[in-house]
């Protein structure tokens, strides 16, 4: 689900589809939140899994479970996709590769040490 961000007139906050309060108490949310660190590779425990929900019918690859900085895991998608040779994004938590990859994702993890990396 992606948020819509307003720049407001006064102060410059961005707010998240939010126009307007009647109420008096209100107070905006923090958007300052603490990222966890990168866990070591043999210390993920990642998901492979293929998927065709929502897609029109075309598969793709999910990586699930990266538990990390959003710049770490764009950076391992990015190395999957390269190695792949086919294109995807990061949303949501989820790496998402196109096509049926699992073979080769696989492959490439367990190269570069991801020991607890799992296909479903």
């Amino acid at each position: 689900m992606s948020k819509k961000k307003i720049r407001t007139a006064s102060g410059g906050q961005t707010l998240s589809g939010l126009v307007y309060s009647t109420d008096p108490n209100f107070k905006l949310p923090d958007e300052n939140f603490e990222e966890q660190e990168t866990v070591a590779p043999s210390e993920q425990k990642l998901k492979i899994r293929l998927d065709t929900k929502h897609r029109a019918g075309k598969a793709v690859t999910l990586v699930e479970g990266f538990k990390g900085t959003i710049a770490d895991m764009e950076e391992l998608g990015k190395k999957l996709k390269s190695f792949c040779g086919t294109g995807g994004s990061v949303k949501d938590g989820e790496i998402i590769v196109q096509g049926d990859n699992r073979e080769k994702i696989l492959q490439w993890l367990q190269k570069n040490g991801y020991k607890s990396s799992k296909k479903i």
